[in-house]
Parts: C-alpha cells; sequence; structure tokens
C-alpha cells in the first residue's frame, strides 16, 4: 500500500491510465444511465406525479442497482458468479453516486425537474462521465483499484 503522500503525488500524464480509467468509467456511466435515465423516463411518460427530489432519488438508487447488474454480468465472463457479484458490489460506491449525482442535477439544471429531453441528455451523460473521472484515475493510478 502506497503512503498518503505517494497516493497524492502520482503522475497525472500517464495516457494508459487516462485511456484505462475512461473505459471503466465509460461502463459504469452505461450501467448508471440505463437504470437513472430508465426511471426518469418511466415517470415522465408514465405522468406520475412525485416531487423531483423522491424521482432523483429513486433514479439514483436504479441507477446503481442497474450499473451493479451490469458490472456482474461483464465480470461474470472472468470469474464465478458469485465473485463477480463481490467485486461489482465492491467498486467504488462514491464514483457511481457522484456520477449519479452530477447527471441529475444537470438534467434539473436544463429542465426544471425531472424530465429527460433530447437537448439535456447528451450533457447529463458528459457530466456524468467527467465529475467521476479523475477519482478513477486516481483510484486506478493510487491504489492499483478498478472494477475490470
Amino acid at each position: 500500500m502506497l503512503s498518503i503522500a505517494n497516493q497524492l503525488s502520482i503522475n497525472w500524464k500517464c495516457k494508459h491510465t487516462w485511456k484505462r480509467s475512461s473505459y471503466n468509467t465509460s461502463w459504469c456511466l452505461l450501467g448508471c444511465s440505463i437504470g437513472d435515465c430508465g426511471t426518469i423516463a418511466y415517470f415522465q411518460f408514465m405522468g406520475i406525479q412525485w416531487p423531483v427530489l423522491a424521482i432523483m432519488i429513486l433514479a439514483i438508487v436504479n441507477g446503481l442497482i442497474t450499473s451493479i447488474i451490469l458490472e456482474t454480468i461483464i465480470l461474470s465472463r472472468q470469474m464465478a458468479i458469485n465473485i463477480a457479484f463481490k467485486t461489482a458490489i465492491g467498486m467504488s460506491l462514491i464514483s457511481m453516486v457522484s456520477m449519479e449525482i452530477a447527471m441529475n442535477a444537470t438534467d434539473i439544471a436544463l429542465t426544471g425537474g425531472a424530465m429527460l429531453t433530447w437537448s439535456a441528455l447528451p450533457f447529463m451523460l458528459i457530466a456524468g462521465f467527467i465529475t467521476p473521472l479523475p477519482y478513477n484515475y486516481w483510484r486506478l493510478k493510487a491504489l492499483g483499484k478498478a472494477c475490470h
């Protein structure tokens, strides 16, 4: 294990690590987006009137669940399903929660509520990708931890 000083003084210019952390973040974004956007779309298209905060909290929880499911499926090709599930559960919740909050905050900022629009969706995905990326890079570089 690296000391705290070594963890903080990592090389932030490693192209290989940026590429790998971007790849990992992309898979996480896919999993989170399925549950998050699916929840928002369901409430929007079904006309269910819940408070925006309640919809967003449910969207975040569903995004975390679908991300864990997707990661389990991906990892099950490399290891036993029970180990894949434990690995997926052990992924960085900091990364996933920050991704979810960034996506939902962007949605609220652009649409005024829990609403999917074609104009807001790309910005939501970009925010969801960029927000956890430095943390995922640091985690991979300093701690050698990745979910794939």
